[in-house]
């Protein structure tokens, strides 16, 4: 069975690595949005640098407050479980705060899901 891997990343600066951890692991394809919590909001309308009553596009305008939720399906349980490893490997222990929150939803149905890729060798070069 499918599932739907989702990742919302607090710390938008270890983006990069996921995705080419993810790669790695042979999930098939990410789609990223640029994603803001309320609670973050909720914080940052508490701030004193904040005007009274903010605008949404002022909140918004700031890349300081914004995650990255990064989403995608994956048939193989196996690419799924490494998915997962590689996840907390790059972010930290999801339990602990400002790491993101990462959850798997049951897809009982998919369309143009991409074949699961091989994982890559790793070349004697970037092993060293």
């Amino acid at each position: 069975m499918a599932n739907l891997l989702v990742l919302v990343l607090d710390d938008i600066e270890k983006f990069p690595e996921v995705i080419e951890a993810w790669e790695e692991v042979g999930v098939p394809g990410v789609t990223i949005l640029d994603s803001v919590g309320t609670r973050r909001l909720q914080e940052r309308v508490q701030r004193d640098d904040m005007p009274l009553i903010p605008s949404l596009r002022s909140l918004f305008s700031s890349d300081e407050d914004h995650n990255r939720t990064l989403f995608t399906v994956v048939e193989d349980d196996g690419i799924l479980d490494a998915a997962i490893a590689a996840a907390q490997k790059v972010a930290g222990n999801f339990k602990e705060p400002n790491t993101g929150i990462l959850f798997v939803v049951p897809v009982s149905r998919a369309w143009s899901v991409p074949p699961a890729k091989r994982r890559r060798k790793r070349s004697a070069k970037s092993a060293s």
